[in-house]
Formats: structure tokens, sequence, C-alpha cells
């Protein structure tokens, strides 16, 4: 384990912007919150949103749901949860303003990303907008719930889009895509810190959330290595997340195959790729690199393999 630690850490001090190598340094080196947050702060723009690349499939400088959510999760990864920093405020001024929000949910695409380099699924087409799904607005539904002030008219607009997730969520007996699905555990997990049990059915919201994870791992490992699959990493990284104790075989298995597929020079392959814009496409593929080398990490860490 300890070659992997080194090729990993390797590859990091190499290649990674500088907001990942601050991560890479507080989760493994000691490294400080303050580090990460001023890092992160350069990519937050002046209505509150993160733009600039910070989700790296979209070059877009503009603020956009997808990228303030990108945010979120950092802050989230390095246990940030001081509300009145100004992050923090910037962002839920941002949720607050309707901007890229049409009344239900946030905007999964902007129209903005087709003017810089981005993957397909961030291109908007005139007639086909992606924003009927609650993904990133049942995580930034949870966000607000956890930080706003809970007499704000933003703490209730967060209530009442996470009363309508939770009724889509029961009403509709399909599996929810990973990413979507993603959201919603973020989201279970916010209700959770912030004691939201009066106003939300959470040990409903737990079970079919453990239903829907346990559904979406795939389970046939001949598709891990040819395809882009859904791995117990997507979900949780820890023994004692309430996912792990019905997915632990193939949580281990993980491990494993993490260890195994390391690349030579310390990264991981990344199963996607964009069609267009190829040179812009290979700087940000080495952004995903490092990004997936700290999450390969702090996965085998939390699962006591690091």
């Amino acid at each position: 384990m300890e070659k992997v630690y080194e090729k990993a850490r390797e590859f990091i001090y190499r290649n990674a912007r500088p907001l990942d190598l601050a991560r890479w340094q507080y989760h493994f080196e000691s490294g400080s919150k303050k580090a990460v947050l001023n890092v992160l702060s350069y990519f937050q723009n002046a209505d509150g949103g993160f733009g600039h690349g910070l989700e790296a499939d979209s070059w877009n400088p503009n603020s956009s749901p997808i990228q303030t959510w990108a945010a979120t999760e950092i802050l989230r990864e390095i246990n940030f949860t001081d509300n009145t920093h100004t992050i923090f405020q910037g962002i839920l001024h941002y949720l607050e303003s309707g901007k890229d929000f049409q009344g239900h949910f946030w905007y999964n695409t902007v129209k903005s990303n087709n003017d810089y380099p981005h993957a397909p699924w961030w291109h908007m087409d005139s007639g086909s907008i992606c924003h009927n799904n609650y993904n990133p607005t049942a995580c930034l539904a949870g966000f607000i719930i956890r930080f706003a002030d809970k007499q704000s008219e933003l703490y209730k607009l967060g209530c009442r889009i996470t009363s309508d997730a939770l009724d889509q969520l029961f009403a509709v007996q399909k599996q929810n895509d990973m990413h979507t699905l993603s959201c919603y555990i973020r989201l279970l997990e916010y209700c959770e810190e912030t004691d939201a049990a009066g106003i939300f059915n959470l040990r409903e919201f737990r079970e079919k959330m453990m239903q829907q994870v346990k559904g979406s791992i795939t389970q046939n490992l001949a598709d891990w290595e040819s395809s882009y699959i859904c791995k117990p990493s997507q979900f949780f990284n820890s023994k004692d997340s309430i996912f792990y104790n019905d997915n632990k075989n193939i949580a281990e298995y993980e491990c494993e195959y993490i260890i195994r597929t390391q690349l030579a020079d310390g990264s991981w392959n990344i199963p996607w790729s964009w069609n267009d814009y190829p040179d812009q496409w290979a700087i940000s593929k080495n952004w995903w690199k490092s990004n997936n080398i700290i999450v390969n990490l702090l996965y085998l860490r939390g699962l006591g393999r690091l």
C-alpha cells in the first residue's frame, strides 16, 4: 500500500492544479482547511456562484448550479461548516437570487456552457433542457437546509424543494441514475445533521436510499474492466457508512480493484472523454486524474486499507 500511496503522491505533485494539491495536503499531509478555502475562493464569482472549470468537464467561467454544487462538495470533503464564511454567504446569496433556477429545479446545464470547451453532457440544446431531475437540486436544497438562516425565505424554499424531491422519490418506482442518487444521499445527510426529522420522514428516506444504492452498484465484475460503471465509492467511503454492510463484499472488492488498476504514473484511467475540444480535454483529463487519486485514497483509507 505504501507504493500505491507514493505513486499517487508523485502524480499529484507533478500534475495537480493548486486546488487539488491543497486538498491532497489537507487529507494526507496535515495541510490546512484555510489553504483549500483560499484556492477555492478563486473559482467563486461576484454573484456567489462558482465557475471557471471547478467541475473539470466545463470551462465556462460563469456561475452555474453544477459548478456551485462542486464547491459545496469540497466544503463537505474538508468538513468546513462555518456558514458565516464569505464562501458560504456567497453560495447562499447565489441560491437565493433566483439565477439559473426555474421555480422547482436549479438548471442542470446553462446556455453559456456552449460558449466554452465542455463535455457533451454539459451542452445545452435549444430544444432539450435537462431540468426535471434532482441533480444537483437535491444537494443544493440540502445545503440550504443545513446552512441557511432558519427564519429566511431561502430556508423555506429549501424545505419546499426537499418536500417535492421526496414526493417524487417515493411516487416514481424507478431507479435514479447514480449522480442523482448521490445528490439525494447528500440531501439525507444534510437533513440528518440539522435534525430535520420533525419536517421530513427521514427513516423512510434512509431506507429508500439503502435500497437504491444496493440496486445501483454494478455487480457484474466483468463490466468493471471496460465500462463506465457505478462503484460503491460513488456513494460512500467509510465502513461507518449506513451503506457499507449491505454492500460489504463489493465495497471490499473495490479496494482490490483500485490497488490493481493504478497506472504506472500513479493515476487511474478516466472512463469517459469529450467528443470535441481535444486539447482542452487533455488538460481536464489530468485534472480529473488528480481528483480521482484523492477520491480513491480516501476510499482506501476509509475502508482500512491505507
